[in-house]
């Protein structure tokens, strides 16, 4: 695995326990908790996006896609 693809998996894995917190926030009516919970997962969600992008590339690139980064034309 990639050192990117295991950042996005460690920042799901965060998000994962961000949005679990959150929930049992709600539930506890401390909804300012909650929120920040909320928020911190949304952030950790799109850090790991960002990381299976660069991957994505990385991986395109390799495989010949050319510079542009779009496929290679057929």
């Amino acid at each position: 695995m990639s050192l990117n693809l295991d950042e996005a998996a460690r920042q799901l894995e965060l998000a994962i326990h961000d949005a679990r917190v959150s929930f049992d926030c709600i539930a506890l009516d401390e909804l300012e908790r909650a929120h920040t919970n909320a928020i911190t997962a949304r952030a950790a969600v799109d850090a790991a996006e960002n990381a299976i992008r660069v991957a994505l590339e990385e991986q395109q690139a390799e495989s010949g896609a050319g510079a542009s980064g779009r496929p290679a034309a057929e």
